[in-house]
């Protein structure tokens, strides 16, 4: 199974349907495919300048080390020159923060990541855990 555009978009619905329902700031999320090519992108009304790169940089660093971002960021704090490296060596797009989610399926095989970004890190988390899950897939946000 691979992450085709109809999935991607289901996991983009899904996303934003739960950050509407929470109540989140306006969101940005990115969908990458195994390979880190985008699949499917939308950026709410409202969401500030930037977040298409912070987005990608969050999912890109998740299938760049295989971890969600929430272990990245955690990775940071105790190597911060490995993944000041890392991020040198994947040209900038990475970020070391919760809201790169790893997208795995009921095998366990990876499919792609999710970037969400907008509110804070760990609501961004929670959404792409919500969008990913709705779609019937697995969330590996850590």
């Amino acid at each position: 199974m691979s992450l085709d555009l109809d999935t991607a978009r289901r996991i983009v619905a899904g996303t934003r349907a739960h950050a509407a329902e929470a109540g989140f700031k306006p969101m940005t999320v990115v969908v990458l495919d195994d390979g880190g090519h985008v699949v499917a992108v939308e950026r709410e009304d409202g969401s500030s300048m930037g977040r298409f790169e912070i987005g990608f940089g969050k999912a890109h660093g998740a299938l760049a080390l295989g971890m969600g971002s929430r272990s990245i960021m955690a990775r940071a704090e105790q190597q911060a020159y490995f993944v000041a490296a890392v991020t040198s060596a994947v040209g900038g797009a990475l970020v070391p923060v919760p809201g790169g989610v790893l997208v795995r399926d009921a095998d366990g095989a990876l499919l792609g990541a999710v970037g969400v970004t907008g509110d804070t890190s760990d609501n961004d988390e929670a959404a792409a855990v919500a969008g990913i899950e709705g779609a019937g897939l697995t969330a590996q946000p850590d």
